[in-house]
């Protein structure tokens, strides 16, 4: 650990600077406010967010126009606080829930902070992430984790953040069947969290035959090739449907599986506009709604994985320094990878 007096004025950083573009620099180390803490990063998840600002600089309405920062999927250890922070907080491991809202808006009283228009939320333009040695985080998104959780696991609480939000917005309890399209990091997160929350039939789509199998092993009760089986057909009669592809079929055919007055949740990047089964989904007053991150979802998270319940250590293939960011970002093209890891501090 370092000592708040000796906390250097620049810091290594991997910067995006264009398309498929990084390079690592000495920047500024952020200054922090009297709520906030200075966190030294010890590991930061490969999301595909991050991939797509890296390959096509903008996902929707959020354009990179200057350079940026990339990672919001992190962990690491408190090293400096602000004047209202406890300085007993300089030390811990903690996990980091990556966003800072307004607190005023009337997203942010009503308790759905994650809807704030005024959302700061790391590696999303202009906001800087976590491709660097340190970052500012206010301290009660700096969430302490227990010695148990490996760095890894702990950035990776994100990714479960964003499937906890989807099987609360799913309405699984025990018992509760569960269709999931798409057998990446997210699908696989997602099956496990269902298998926490108590789901007794978990079926995953994929057309990739390995992904399939390895979803057997993350909690899966049947796999399923969508080219082999029409889906929209084949009687599955399902409680919830998780989009975690993108693909406009996928969607179409997952929403025609959902049985009366079932949940349809879309948490794939895809398309901004697709095709709907109107009248499927008006005849069996099926609700059909998506998830934009998260909101108050890091102690159930860490509860999952300090439990044993979902395993994220063994999600992780591949490890990277800092100089080795852009390979990180292209580890997805493997069919074999679930997380890369980038280590800013290495």
């Amino acid at each position: 650990m370092i000592m708040t007096d000796t906390i250097p004025a620049t810091m290594r950083a991997s910067v995006l600077t264009g398309q498929r573009q990084l390079a690592t620099s000495e920047v500024p180390t952020p200054s922090y406010a009297s709520d906030e803490v200075l966190v030294e990063v010890a590991a930061v998840g490969v999301c595909g967010s991050d991939t797509h600002y890296f390959r096509h600089g903008r996902i929707g309405e959020f354009v990179v126009d200057g350079p940026l920062i990339l990672g919001h999927e992190l962990s690491g250890r408190i090293v400096a606080v602000g004047a209202d922070v406890p300085e007993s907080r300089i030390g811990e491991r903690v996990a980091i829930e990556p966003q800072k809202n307004c607190r005023r808006c009337r997203e942010c009283r009503a308790g759905r902070y994650n809807l704030c228009r005024n959302m700061e939320f790391f590696a999303t333009p202009p906001i800087d992430g976590a491709f660097a040695r340190f970052c500012v985080i206010r301290t009660e998104f700096a969430h302490p984790i227990p010695d148990s959780l490996s760095d890894e696991a702990a950035a990776l609480l994100e990714p479960l953040s964003v499937a906890i939000t989807t099987m609360r917005k799913a309405s699984i309890v025990p018992g509760s069947s569960i269709l999931i399209a798409g057998a990446g990091p997210i699908g696989i997160i997602c099956a496990q969290t269902a298998r926490a929350f108590g789901a007794a039939e978990i079926i995953v789509t994929d057309l990739v035959a390995e992904r399939r199998e390895r979803a057997l092993t993350y909690g899966a009760t049947r796999v399923i090739d969508p080219r082999e089986v029409d889906i929209a057909s084949a009687g599955l009669d399902v409680n919830a449907f998780v989009d975690a592809s993108g693909a406009p079929r996928a969607v179409f055919d997952g929403i025609k599986a959902v049985r009366p007055a079932g949940v349809a949740v879309l948490v794939g990047l895809g398309s901004s506009e697709m095709n709907l089964p109107i009248e499927h989904i008006q005849n069996l007053e099926i609700t059909v709604t998506g998830i934009f991150r998260y909101t108050d979802t890091w102690p159930a998270a860490i509860h999952l994985v300090a439990s044993g319940q979902v395993d994220l250590d063994s999600l992780v293939t591949g490890r990277f320094d800092l100089d080795h960011a852009a390979e990180a970002l292209e580890a997805d093209l493997d069919p074999d990878s679930l997380k890369a890891i980038v280590y800013p501090c290495r």
